[in-house]
């Protein structure tokens, strides 16, 4: 839209913030505790928390039976589809028998229908949970625990039901720590996951996801390792075992990724024309579950395979309360990334179809069903299915989040920061594993966001001609400064962590030492008293008891007045011992030396302004460090004679300097502008002089 030269003309009298807040009939805002209507009860607000909690009694009475239910039962079936394969496959990420993949994707998907709101998330494994829970349960309970007989054989029997148990009082622990983190609404947490930090970490968990597969690609029985450099350890593990690789585990892992990967392209290309994606991964487990039974790949050629998978629902059992101490740690973490990841989703759904997501729901209850039909009935059909198969499977639907790396070269371009933040994630994810490092990433973004707010673009202001807009002169050619007034602006809030380098920088661009024009002067006072206490022992010799008194007095106001630059009071109380003309005559010419305190008297260079105008409109809050910054401020530019005013500041940080007792005799309101350009033309109206002088009316 191309804007039209028009004239813009405001006409209005200059305004400080006093004036502002009568004009404006400023009030304190009335403050809301809303912790109080946690404790109201009534019914209208049992029914609001009730659909709140239990949101299918919301949407389920209103369920458009006849718009919905087609797509549902479609879109429920193609989920199924999808967590068969995935639910099996993920299972041996988590270190588990296949089947409890299968269990994974009936019982939360079944939950989530009920307690979610969102219409598009389908709750089941996930593939940076599924490698943090094998984390866990390789562990605690590694092969070398259940080595038995002469051989050394591994009861997998007994390995797998301690980490099943492990594994069941891990999830029964996430979701209390879920739970807690809902009613607190932790949603918050998502706001300190950036996309660049999100992207990094699932590139890492790709990445230890693909090391994790290779054992199963190439048949190799690898040593259980967790911890950091876990991964390091494995991928030299695997190189050096790979002369033992199982050839018919490695040929059947790469021709199932190969036709996985051709059925992918072809769906690709047909989508426009099928109802549903074709389900590459399904037709590949059930080819290769035939293939495995008709050869015999297990018997003959060593194939390791998914076994027998039991038929029907396994009762619940008790989680075991002596595991919870040490799996506390492991819970909160995995409670934490896959909270943030959920609601990260679901929001992003949200905003594309228009509706507010608390938790999460519909096709979910369609594709839970169809899981419990093959748990009760189908399982057992894959017990012949190739790990090898499964292990393509995970890898070939790595591609989307393998891609992340393309990140590198585009964030070089755009933003280093955020590249430095992908770089970290990756890196310290890859070496320290997926608790630590998620931990050492959070913590590295938020130490990179206090850094970069102790290092903002710090500038000198200049007005754009004929308007009354200030931009940074080093970056606008026709900004000029105005004549006698230095404006300065931070692009960031000054709190503790930056404050001392805010004043470092203002003094710095303004083009004069501060400390050593102060430096100078009180040296020069400090003679001066010096200078001034000999006179008054001089004095106290020359006269009697009485007199000396009265000029003990009398200079004893000299070197006071001297102290505080009130020199014209001292000449005129000095000279007021008529007793002693001669002694008080030449009293008279040392404080008529002392009149001579300026700069200009004393020989120091002098600002070339008069005044000081602060832009702070980049203030967000204030802490007791920056107010006493800010009145440093002040102390020091009034030392070397110039006046320092404030502009811009928003109404809360306004609040908050007059709580932290900012607003003195000496600094008022009537030293903060509402606007840069009514601070800039007050200082020209009004060089050195007190801000309750009369304001004039001006034409921006």
């Amino acid at each position: 839209m191309e804007l039209r030269n028009r004239d813009y003309h405001v006409e209005r009298p200059l305004m400080n913030q006093q004036q502002l807040e009568e004009l404006g009939h400023q009030t304190s805002a009335t403050r809301t505790y809303q912790w109080r209507t946690w404790f109201q009860c009534s019914r209208a607000r049992a029914r609001a928390l009730l659909f709140q909690y239990l949101p299918v009694l919301s949407w389920l009475p209103r369920y458009p039976l006849r718009d919905w239910l087609l797509g549902d039962l479609l879109a429920g079936l193609s989920v199924a589809i999808m967590q068969l394969p995935q639910g099996l496959a993920y299972a041996l990420l988590a270190g588990l028998p296949p089947v409890f993949g299968l269990y994974s994707s009936f019982y939360p998907v079944f939950v989530y229908f009920l307690f979610g709101t969102s219409r598009h998330i389908s709750v089941g494994t996930f593939a940076v949970m599924s490698v943090m829970v094998g984390s866990v349960t390789e562990s605690l309970a590694p092969d070398e625990n259940f080595l038995q007989g002469v051989n050394a054989t591994v009861d997998e029997v007994a390995r797998d039901h301690f980490r099943v148990q492990l594994a069941s009082t891990l999830s029964v622990l996430v979701g209390l720590f879920q739970v807690g983190l809902g009613l607190v609404r932790f949603g918050f947490v998502v706001t300190y996951l950036s996309e660049p930090l999100v992207r990094g970490y699932t590139t890492a968990a790709s990445v230890q996801v693909f090391v994790s597969q290779l054992k199963y690609v190439f048949g190799l029985q690898l040593s259980s390792r967790s911890g950091p450099l876990s991964l390091i350890y494995t991928v030299l593990e695997v190189c050096s075992l790979l002369p033992q690789s199982v050839v018919g585990t490695v040929v059947t892992a790469l021709v199932s990724g190969v036709v996985l990967v051709l059925l992918k392209l072809l769906s690709d290309k047909l989508h426009r024309y099928l109802p549903m994606p074709i389900p590459g991964e399904l037709l590949t487990l059930i080819g290769a579950t035939g293939i495995s039974y008709g050869v015999g790949l297990k018997s003959k050629f060593g194939v390791d395979v998914v076994g027998d998978i039991p038929a029907g629902l396994v009762p619940p059992a008790a989680p075991n309360p002596q595991l919870f101490a040490s799996l506390v740690g492991y819970a909160f973490t995995i409670a934490v990334v896959g909270f943030a990841i959920a609601i990260s989703l679901g929001k992003i759904f949200a905003l594309r179809h228009g509706y507010r997501v608390d938790s999460n729901q519909v096709a979910g209850a369609v594709s839970s069903l169809f899981i419990l039909i093959i748990i009760v009935k189908l399982g057992e059909l894959f017990r012949d299915l190739p790990k090898a198969v499964l292990a393509a499977a995970i890898i070939v639907n790595l591609k989307g989040m393998l891609k992340q790396f393309t990140d590198i070269p585009s964030l070089w371009k755009s933003n280093r920061m955020d590249l430095l933040i992908w770089l970290v994630t990756f890196v310290a994810t890859i070496l320290l594993n997926l608790d630590i490092g998620l931990a050492i990433a959070v913590v590295f973004s938020l130490l990179l966001v206090v850094f970069r707010t102790q290092l903002p673009h710090y500038s000198v202001l200049g007005q754009v001609p004929d308007t009354d807009i200030y931009q940074d002169v080093a970056e606008y050619s026709e900004a000029r400064e105005v004549p006698g007034v230095k404006v300065f602006r931070s692009s960031a809030t000054m709190y503790f962590a930056n404050a001392e380098l805010y004043s470092d920088a203002l003094k710095k661009r303004c083009g004069v030492d501060v400390d050593h024009l102060i430096s100078k002067k009180k040296k020069w006072l400090r003679k001066q008293e010096q200078k001034l206490k000999r006179m008054q022992k001089t004095l106290q010799k020359q006269t009697a008891s009485s007199e000396g008194t009265s000029v003990s007095v009398q200079v004893n106001t000299i070197i006071t007045d001297v102290e505080s630059n009130n020199v014209d009071d001292s000449m005129a109380r000095a000279s007021a011992g008529n007793e002693l003309e001669d002694t008080t005559a030449s009293g008279q010419e040392d404080a008529k030396a002392a009149n001579g305190s300026t700069l200009k008297a004393l020989g120091l260079p002098q600002p070339h302004f008069h005044s000081l105008v602060l832009d702070l409109g980049a203030l967000s809050f204030v802490d007791t460090v920056c107010i006493k910054s800010l009145k440093n401020i002040f102390r020091d530019f009034r030392e070397i004679e110039v006046e320092v005013y404030m502009a811009a500041c928003h109404a809360p940080v306004v609040s908050q300097l007059e709580a932290g007792h900012f607003f003195d005799a000496s600094i008022t309101k009537q030293h903060l502008f509402a606007s840069v350009h009514d601070a800039v033309l007050f200082a020209l109206q009004h060089p050195r002089s007190s801000p309750a002088s009369p304001v004039l009316t001006t034409k921006l």
